[in-house]
């Protein structure tokens, strides 16, 4: 019986991580970053959006009481795993796969610090400008001349999503419901 009742509470919780994963997953793919606002569709360009998501997903639930924190560690555990299973899936060999962890994860958390910061003083121009110097590193910030409005929409997108999970109840969240807001042409510079 206790078998049976842990396979269960199991089999939820998977649920509910595949869900807010997938979720969070759906919001860093949406081809508006990568059309419009010209976001390398690249390995890298992605891991950019994925990890872009997953912060404010994580802003979302910092220092929150509850399930929350336990919901927040599965899913940078799951980040990290998926991230893993591309390095492999690009032909990364096993001896490779550790040291390009070991990056990603200080890009990661380098980003999150700087993330963070812009979200928690509600500074826009900020996050642009922590944009522009992440997701283009090698060409000092978007390589067309208009840029730095690429990098304003993406960072008026990103506090639009701040704003929207903040509505969101925790308790929805817990459960595995989450909504994005799709990026749109509403995401305008500030």
């Amino acid at each position: 019986m206790f078998q049976r009742l842990f396979g269960r509470e199991r089999q939820a919780n998977r649920a509910i991580t595949e869900a807010l994963y997938g979720e969070i997953v759906a919001a860093a793919r949406q081809p508006r970053f990568y059309s419009e606002w010209k976001v390398p569709d690249t390995p890298l360009g992605r891991f950019e959006m994925l990890s872009l998501m997953m912060l404010v997903f994580q802003h979302r639930l910092h220092g929150e009481k509850g399930a929350s924190p336990e919901i927040a560690q599965v899913l940078i555990d799951e980040f990290f795993k998926d991230v893993e299973h591309s390095l492999r899936e690009l032909g990364i060999s096993d001896v490779g796969v550790p040291k390009r962890m070991k990056k990603l994860a200080r890009m990661y958390y380098g980003r999150t610090a700087a993330y963070a910061d812009a979200l928690d003083r509600d500074d826009q121009p900020a996050l642009a400008a922590a944009l522009t110097r992440n997701v283009y590193p090698d060409a000092n910030g978007w390589p067309d001349p208009d840029g730095w409005l690429e990098s304003q929409h993406l960072a008026a997108y990103v506090m639009r999503v701040r704003q929207a999970l903040a509505s969101q109840a925790s308790e929805a969240i817990c459960a595995g419901r989450i909504s994005f807001p799709p990026a749109s042409g509403d995401d305008n510079a500030a």
